[in-house]
């Protein structure tokens, strides 16, 4: 989605807005890592910096890391007084291990060899302390895939600062690096009758299986302590809790 994590990152930050509840997203999140006792957390796919405020608003310690400079450009525009960092999740590396990772939105989905996500687990395994606690959430692969065999047309709406935005998506399985999906949209903003079209955007995005991601985190001295079925606004998805030992 390099289109719109950079030319479309305005309308990103205004539909996923009204998409997703981040205050729901938050005390999910925060639940988990409270049940653990970590407080002092690194935040891989940042974006607009839409979580950061609330974990630093209620006491958390907190880093965010997004590989778009224009969304991270946002999300310090809104935040002045939060850390983000400009970079690439497959191959950071941080100053000062963390207790905690967070990578929600799906943020995986962009990592589409196996290479990818194991470097970035590794990645991760390395910014932690021992038993750390890491979360993430993933689109199932096993629920999804045939959702759209043979090719879905989807349509999304939202408002956002008095403006209506529309979304048109067509999702195909592709099929080529493990359980991925061919993601095309147009974006429009809506004015009376007519639809001004905003941008597109032309993606390959990666589903997967609990198993295989189990595997990828038994790699890299992670240990599952749970597995959450938790919807999204469009995705059947999982959230795993692993742990680094």
């Amino acid at each position: 989605m390099e289109q719109l994590y950079k030319d479309l990152a305005a309308v990103y930050e205004a539909m996923y807005y009204t998409f997703v509840d981040y205050q729901k997203e938050y005390t999910f999140y925060s639940s988990l890592f409270k049940k653990y006792q970590k407080e002092n957390l690194l935040e891989i796919g940042s974006g607009t910096g839409n979580l950061a405020a609330y974990f630093r608003e209620n006491g958390f310690t907190y880093l965010g890391l997004d590989m778009s400079e224009e969304m991270t450009a946002i999300a310090k525009n809104k935040y002045p007084n939060a850390e983000f960092t400009v970079e690439d999740m497959r191959f950071f590396k941080i100053d000062k291990e963390v207790q905690g990772v967070v990578m929600a939105g799906r943020t995986i989905s962009y990592l589409r060899s196996n290479k990818d996500v194991h470097n970035t687990f590794r990645s991760v395994a390395n910014s932690l302390e021992k038993g750390g606690i890491f979360c993430f959430d993933f689109i199932d692969a096993s629920r999804f895939i045939p959702e759209i065999a043979g090719g879905k047309k989807i349509t999304h709406e939202a408002v956002h600062k008095g403006v209506h935005y529309i979304r048109k998506s067509k999702w195909t399985e592709h099929l080529v690096q493990g359980m991925d999906f061919h993601w095309i949209s147009t974006y429009y903003k809506k004015e009376v009758d007519n639809l001004i079209e905003l941008g597109k955007d032309d993606s390959i995005i990666r589903t997967f299986t609990k198993d295989e991601l189990v595997l990828f985190l038994k790699l890299n001295q992670f240990e599952i302590k749970e597995i959450i079925d938790k919807g999204s606004y469009a995705f059947p998805t999982y959230v795993i809790v692993a742990e680094k030992v």
